[in-house]
C-alpha cells in the first residue's frame, strides 16, 4: 500500500459582540463549528488479490499430457519481445514440474506451448493533489461572532495505475496442430515507479494456470 498521512487543523476565534460577550465555554466548543471542515481520509482503490483461472483440455488429450518434449514459444501477436522472457521462463519451470522434457530446442516432434502476454489499465493514477486545502465559515451563534477555519494537510503521494496481466497458455501438438490444452490466468498488480514487476507477475500467472493443468475442463477443443 502507498504512505498516507491526512492531518486535519481546526482554528477558531470568537469575537463577542458587546451586548452578546460571555465566557467562552458551554456549547461554543461543541455546536458552533460545521462538521464539513473534517475532510474524509483518501480511499484509494486497491487490487484484486485473487488469481482468476480458466482452463480447458481436449477429450482426448490426457494420456498425451504431462510428458514428452515440448517447447515453449511466443504466440503470434504478442507484446514486446522484452517482456516475453520472464513468461517464457516462469511457463518452462510450471512444465517441467508436470512431467514434460523442457530442455529441447527446434525438434520437430512432441508439443509447442505457446505463451501471449496482456496488459490492460483497471483503474489509472491518481491525480496530484494540492498539499493544502481547507474551507472558512464566519457566522453569529448565542456567543457571539466567530470564524472558523478548517485545513486538510494530505502529505501523501497519488497511488498508481492498478494494471491487469493476463497470462494464455496453448499447448498443441507439433505433428498434427491440434489444441490439447489451452488456459489463461489474470491478476492484477500495482504499478510501481520502476514499472511492473513482470518477474513476480510472471511467477504468480504461471503457477495459478497450471495448478488447474491436471483438472482443466474437457471440452472439444479446435483450432
Amino acid at each position: 500500500m502507498h504512505r498516507k498521512a491526512l492531518l486535519t487543523a481546526l482554528i477558531a476565534l470568537s469575537l463577542p459582540t458587546a451586548s452578546h460577550a460571555q465566557p467562552m465555554g458551554g456549547r461554543w466548543g461543541g455546536s458552533a463549528i460545521d462538521q464539513r471542515f473534517d475532510g474524509p481520509a483518501r480511499r484509494s482503490t486497491q487490487p484484486a488479490k485473487k488469481v482468476d483461472v480458466t482452463a480447458f483440455q481436449a477429450a482426448d488429450a490426457a494420456p498425451l499430457l504431462g510428458k514428452g518434449a515440448i517447447t515453449v514459444a511466443a504466440a503470434n501477436g504478442v507484446e514486446a519481445e522484452w517482456k516475453l522472457p520472464v513468461y517464457e521462463a516462469a511457463v518452462v519451470d510450471q512444465l517441467a514440474k508436470l512431467g514434460y522434457d523442457t530442455a529441447v530446442s527446434g525438434a520437430e516432434s512432441g508439443q509447442i506451448a505457446q505463451i501471449g502476454i496482456t496488459h490492460s489499465v483497471v483503474a489509472p493514477e491518481e491525480q496530484k493533489r494540492k498539499p493544502v486545502s481547507g474551507a472558512m465559515e464566519v457566522g453569529v451563534s448565542n456567543r457571539g461572532n466567530y470564524q472558523a477555519m478548517a485545513l486538510n494537510i494530505d502529505l501523501s503521494k497519488p497511488a498508481k495505475a492498478i494494471i491487469a496481466t493476463r497470462l494464455d497458455v496453448r499447448i498443441r501438438d507439433k505433428a498434427t496442430d491440434r489444441v490439447l490444452w489451452e488456459g489463461h490466468a489474470e491478476a492484477q498488480t500495482r504499478e510501481d515507479d520502476d514499472g511492473l514487476n513482470d518477474g513476480a507477475v510472471a511467477a504468480r500467472l504461471a503457477t495459478a494456470l497450471f495448478a488447474r493443468f491436471a483438472d482443466a475442463q474437457v471440452v472439444q477443443i479446435g483450432g
